[in-house]
């Protein structure tokens, strides 16, 4: 019976494991980008443009960048659109509700 119960705990420490090692904020992480998911549907669903129609207007203005992805922040509706050039990291903020660019950093 002894030899039952060990399988058992070490299966349930492991198990444990990554919330002892600090998931919670991973989870937390995720559980945000599927709320910025849903919002930028939602958007989509009210005539916003796509994040596709966003970056086809975005990144043909970036020559000589590298585009490296987006972030979508639900709570402002902005896009976030990451580029390298040169070894520079450039980031261009576009409004998700109308695919105006707000902002950029970097040159």
């Amino acid at each position: 019976m002894k030899m039952l119960l060990f399988p058992a705990t070490l299966l349930a420490t492991l198990a444990a494991t990554p919330f002892l090692m600090g998931a919670a904020p991973m989870l937390a992480a995720a559980d945000q980008r599927r709320s910025d998911q849903m919002s930028a549907l939602q958007a989509r669903k009210t005539g916003a443009p796509s994040l596709r129609e966003i970056e086809s207007r975005v990144i043909p203005t970036m020559r000589g960048a590298q585009y490296l992805g987006s972030d979508y922040d639900s709570g402002s509706a902005i896009y976030t659109l990451k580029f390298l050039r040169d070894g520079t990291v450039i980031w261009v903020d576009v409004d998700g509700r109308n695919g105006q660019i707000v902002g950029r950093t970097g040159r």
